[in-house]
C-alpha cells in the first residue's frame, strides 16, 4: 500500500469516526457463571413492535422499549428470562444469563451477512463458536474448520489445508473473514492453503453455509461459505475502562509446535482498540506407527559437499521437510459515539517461513526422487478493512454496513530437481480492493435485503532461476503473463424473506455480476510463442436462490431450497501456465464462461423432548459449463517441452456436464450428569456426464462423541472417520499420483479407510486460569486422508495454559 494511500485511509477514517450522532441508554448483558458478555441476545416486547439484539460486547440498546414494557430475553444457550425497564433500572442496567439445558435456537449471520434467526433461514448452516475453538485447541484455521467434523480437509504439507465442501473446493467455495471476501483472482481449481493465513487465535466464532451462497457473496460460493467473525474491541458500558489480557500458550509433540498467543483489550465508553499477536514453531511432522508402511519416508535428498545425494532417513515417521513457523498481527480500532451508529477498523498480517511442498518432495521419477527441494516461500496476507454499521430507520433502510478492504497477497514458488543446478523462483503479487454496502429494510414481520459489491485485482508475476553454485540469476517463464492483469466485478443483489404465520418463512432473491479481466504478455520476455499479446474477458453471471422453511410444530421443522451458484473466470483459470501433474503442462485459454451450480437441498429436524435433536439433509447438485482440464494442442502440437519434459497440453476449457448428491446426518442428545452424546455423518457422490469420479469428493466421514461438561471440567472422548475410495473411484488426475496414495493388491492407488480415538479435557483453575490437555490419535495409526500429500499426524499429546484477566 503507497504513502499517499495510506494518508487517504487515515483521514477519512478520522473524517468519519468524529462525526457526531447522539448517546443512548444500554443494556450490559453477561454470562453469570464466566462473567464473558453475550452476544446475539435477542430483546423484545410482549406484542413484538419493539426488539433489539446484542453485539459482540453483550450491549443492546433500550431505545426501542417504554418503562412499562415487560422485556422478553431470548438466547439459544441461555434460559429465557421477562424485566421491564424499570427493573433493569434497578441492576444498573447489568443483568447476568444462566445457561439452559439444550440449545434450541440460534442467530447466525452467514447468509445474508446481517443476524438471523437459524430458524427461519432454509440454508444448512454450521456454527463454530469460540468455547469450542478454546476447546479443541486447532493448530490453524485449517484445522479449526475441521473441527466442525462436517468440512473435510486436504493437505499437500504441513502448512497446508484445502477445505472441501459438497465436492466443491479451493476456487468453488468462498473464504470470507469479517465480511470480506479472501479469494482472489489467481485462486486456483488445485488445492489451496490461504485459510492458514487467519490466526485461529482471533476467530471469537465461524459459520459454515452449505450450498451455493452467491446471492449474498457472488462468484465461486458454489459449494458452500466459510465465514469467520474475529474478535472485535469490547467498550466500556460504566466510567471505568475495560481492559482484559488473554495469554495462551500451548504445546503439541506430534510436531513439536510451540505456539504463544496474547491480546489485549482497551475500552472506554465511546472507543477503543485490541491488539493480538501469536508466533508458532512447528517441527517435522511425525506420522502414526500402525498400518500402511507405504507412507513412511525412507529417504530424502540431501545437499553433501555441494552434491546432491539420497541418504536413508533413521527415523522414517519423520516426514522430512515438513516444519515452518508462522506469525500472525491483528490489530483493531473501534469508534461508537452512540448505539445507531459503529465504525471500527481492523489491520491483519500473516507471515509464515518457507513451506515446504511435502508431496513434491515424495515424487519419483525414473526409480528415484524427483526434487531436490520445491517449497513455497513466505506466504504474506496483509488487510485493512474499515467497517461501519447505521442504525436509523428510513424510508430506504433500517439497518446499513459497509465494508471497505484493502489486501495484498504475496505467495511464491521454489523448485528444483534432484542433482540440477538451477534453482527457478516463481513469485506472484496481488493488489486486492472491495467495497460491499448493505442495508435491510422491515416491513412488519417481513425483510428486505439488498446491497452492492465492487472488487477489483491485480496482479504481478515475476520469475527468474538462479544457479546455487556460481550464484548466476537469469530470467524465466513466468506462471501467469509476465504484463499488467487486471481483474474487476461489479454486482448487485436483493433477497426478501417474508414470514407468514408461524409456521412459514420464504426467502427469495436474485444477484447479478458483471465481470472484465484483462491480461497482457510482456513480448520481450515471453518464453512462448504465443499467437496473441493480450487476452481480455468480459462476461455476466445471474443467479437466484429461493427458499421456504415450513415449521408444522414445535418441535419439527422442514427446510426446503433451491439455489444457483456461480465460478466466473479468473486470471488463474484462463492465463496460467504449469504443470499440474506429471507430463502434463496447463495453456492459456481466453475462451471461457462462467460455470453454474444449480442445487437443491431438503432439510428436516427433529427436537426429541428437550433433550435431543436429530438433523437430515439431503441435496442433489447439477454442473453446467464447467471449466475442466481437456487435452489441446498449442501451436498445432499436442506435446511441448515444458520443464525439460515433454508435456502433452491441456487447457481449462467450458465442456463438462456433472452431478453430485449426497447427504448428512446430525444427531445430538442431552443425557444425564452432564453428559453429551453427537454423532455427524456426510456422505456425498459425484460424477461427471461420463460417469467419471469428481477430483473434489471427499469420502464419506464422520464423528462420534461423548462429552462430560460440568464446570469447572469438561472431558470429551470421540472418534473421527473416514471411508474408502477405490482405485475405480478415484479421478484420473488421481489415479496418476502413485506417491500419494496406498497400493491395492494390483498395485493400483487407492484412498483406504480409517478411524481415530481422541481424549480432550479442559479444566478451569481459577477466574483467570485454564488447562486445556489432551491426546488425538490415540492408537497411533498411520492415515493419509484423501488426496493429501503428507500422512496426518500420529500419537500427538497436547498441552495448553490459557490465562484470562
Amino acid at each position: 500500500m503507497t504513502e499517499n494511500m495510506v494518508k487517504k485511509s487515515v483521514v477519512i477514517f478520522f473524517l468519519v469516526a468524529f462525526s457526531t450522532l447522539s448517546f443512548s441508554q444500554e443494556l450490559k448483558i453477561f454470562d453469570a457463571e464466566t462473567l464473558e458478555p453475550v452476544p446475539n441476545v435477542a430483546l423484545y416486547s410482549k406484542d413484538r413492535k419493539q426488539s433489539a439484539i446484542s453485539d459482540q460486547d453483550g450491549i443492546a440498546s433500550l431505545n426501542a422499549f417504554n418503562r412499562e414494557d415487560s422485556i422478553y430475553f431470548q438466547h439459544p444457550t441461555y434460559k429465557s428470562i421477562v424485566k421491564t425497564k424499570a427493573e433493569l433500572r434497578k441492576l444498573d442496567y447489568s443483568i447476568p444469563l444462566e445457561k439452559r439445558t439444550i440449545q434450541l435456537k440460534e442467530f447466525v449471520v452467514s447468509a445474508y451477512r446481517w443476524e438471523q434467526n437459524k430458524e427461519e433461514v432454509p440454508n444448512k448452516i454450521t456454527s463454530i463458536s469460540k468455547q469450542q475453538i478454546d476447546f479443541q485447541n486447532p493448530q490453524t484455521a485449517a484445522d479449526l474448520l475441521g473441527t466442525s467434523g462436517e468440512v473435510f480437509i486436504q493437505k499437500s504439507q504441513l502448512g497446508g489445508g484445502s477445505p472441501m465442501i459438497r465436492g466443491f473446493a479451493t476456487n468453488s467455495v468462498l473464504l470470507v473473514v469479517d465480511g470480506v471476501r479472501m479469494n482472489n483472482c489467481i485462486y486456483r481449481s488445485g488445492n489451496l492453503h490461504n485459510v492458514i493465513s487467519l490466526d485461529p487465535h482471533t476467530i471469537e466464532n465461524s459459520e459454515v453455509i452449505f450450498g451455493p451462497g452467491s446471492v449474498t457473496y457472488g462468484s465461486d460460493a458454489l459449494g458452500g461459505v466459510m465465514d469467520f467473525h474475529t474478535k472485535s474491541v469490547q467498550l466500556s458500558t460504566s466510567d471505568q475502562v475495560n481492559k482484559n489480557w488473554n495469554v495462551l500458550t500451548r504445546y503439541s509433540s506430534a510436531n513439536n509446535e510451540m505456539t504463544g498467543h496474547v491480546d489485549f483489550n482497551y475500552g472506554q465508553q465511546d472507543w477503543g482498540f485490541l491488539t493480538s499477536l501469536s508466533y508458532s514453531d512447528y517441527d517435522h511432522l511425525e506420522m502414526g506407527s500402525n498400518e500402511h508402511p507405504d507412507y513412511r519416508r525412507m529417504e530424502y535428498v540431501k545437499r553433501i559437499n555441494g552434491r546432491d545425494s539420497i541418504v536413508d532417513n533413521e527415523h522414517p515417521n519423520d516426514q522430512l521437510p515438513s516444519g515452518y513457523d508462522q506469525f500472525n498481527l491483528m490489530q483493531k480500532l473501534r469508534y461508537r459515539p452512540g448505539s445507531n451508529f459503529n465504525l471500527s477498523y481492523g489491520f491483519h498480517w500473516s507471515s509464515t517461513s518457507n513451506l515446504p511442498r511435502y508431496d513434491r518432495l515424495i515424487q519419483r521419477r525414473n526409480g528415484r526422487l524427483k526434487n531436490a527441494q520445491w517449497y513455497y516461500g513466505p506466504q504474506k496476507w496483509m488487510m485493512h478493512a474499515l467497517n461501519g454499521k447505521l442504525v436509523r430507520p428510513g424510508s430506504l433502510f433500517d439497518n446499513m454496513q459497509f465494508t471497505f478492504a484493502y489486501q495484498n497477497y504475496e505467495e511464491s514458488r521454489h523448485d528444483r530437481g534432484y542433482r540440477e543446478q538451477w534453482l527457478r523462483h516463481r513469485t506472484e503479487n496481488v493488489q486486492a480492493l472491495s467495497l460491499n454496502i448493505d442495508f435491510d429494510k422491515e416491513f412488519g414481520e417481513d425483510l428486505l435485503y439488498y446491497g452492492v459489491e465492487y472488487v477489483y485485482n491485480h496482479l504481478n508475476s515475476n520469475a527468474s532461476r538462479e544457479n546455487i553454485v556460481t550464484g548466476e540469476e537469469l530470467l524465466t517463464q513466468t506462471r501467469y503473463p509476465n504484463g499488467d492483469n487486471d481483474y474487476s466485478t461489479f454486482a448487485g443483489y436483493i433477497s426478501y424473506k417474508n414470514n407468514v404465520g408461524d409456521k412459514f418463512t420464504t426467502i427469495t432473491g436474485v444477484r447479478y455480476s458483471h465481470f472484465n479481466i484483462r491480461s497482457t504478455l510482456d513480448t520481450t520476455a515471453a518464453y512462448y510463442n504465443f499467437p496473441f499479446t493480450k487476452m481480455t474477458l468480459s462476461t455476466g453471471a445471474l443467479n437466484g436462490s429461493v427458499g421456504l422453511v415450513y415449521r408444522p410444530q414445535e418441535d419439527w421443522q422442514v427446510n426446503l431450497n433451491g439455489s444457483s451458484g456461480f465460478h466466473a473466470p479468473n486470471i488463474d483459470d484462463m492465463a496460467k501456465v504449469f504443470d499440474s501433474e506429471p507430463r502434463s503442462v496447463i495453456m492459456p485459454n481466453d475462451n471461457l464462461e462462467p460455470e453454474y451450480a444449480y442445487n437443491v437441498d431438503l432439510a428436516l429436524k427433529k427436537h426429541l423432548g428437550q433433550r435431543s435433536l436429530i438433523e437430515l439433509t439431503g441435496f442433489y447438485t447439477w454442473l453446467r459449463n464447467a471449466m475442466v482440464r481437456r487435452e489441446a494442442k498449442f501451436q498445432g502440437k499436442d506435446s511441448i517441452m515444458y520443464d525439460g519434459v515433454l508435456s502433452q497440453v491441456h487447457k481449462v476449457v467450458n465442456a463438462d456436464k456433472a452431478h453430485i448428491h449426497g447427504f448428512s446426518l446430525d444427531f445430538n442428545i442431552l443425557l444425564p450428569y452432564s453428559m453429551q452424546f453427537s454423532s455427524n455423518l456426510t456422505y456425498t457422490r459425484g460424477e461427471d456426464d461420463e460417469g467419471v469420479s469428481l477430483r473434489h469428493v471427499a469420502p464419506t466421514f464422520g464423528e462420534v462423541s461423548l462429552k462430560y461438561d460440568e464446570e469447572p471440567l469438561v472431558l470429551e472422548v470421540y472418534s473421527r472417520f473416514n471411508g474408502e475410495i477405490s482405485y475405480e473411484r478415484l479421478a484420473p488426475s488421481e489415479q496418476s499420483k502413485t506417491h500419494m496414495y496406498a497400493l491395492n493388491e494390483m498395485g493400483e492407488p487407492y484412498s483406504p479407510a480409517w478411524w481415530t480415538l481422541n481424549f480432550k479435557g479442559s479444566y478451569r483453575i481459577n477466574q483467570y486460569l485454564t488447562l486445556n490437555a489432551g491426546v488425538e490419535n490415540l492408537f497411533d495409526v498411520r492415515y493419509r486422508p484423501y488426496s493429501s500429500g503428507i500422512t496426518a499426524p500420529g500419537r500427538d499429546f497436547m498441552i495448553a495454559l490459557r490465562a484470562r484477566f
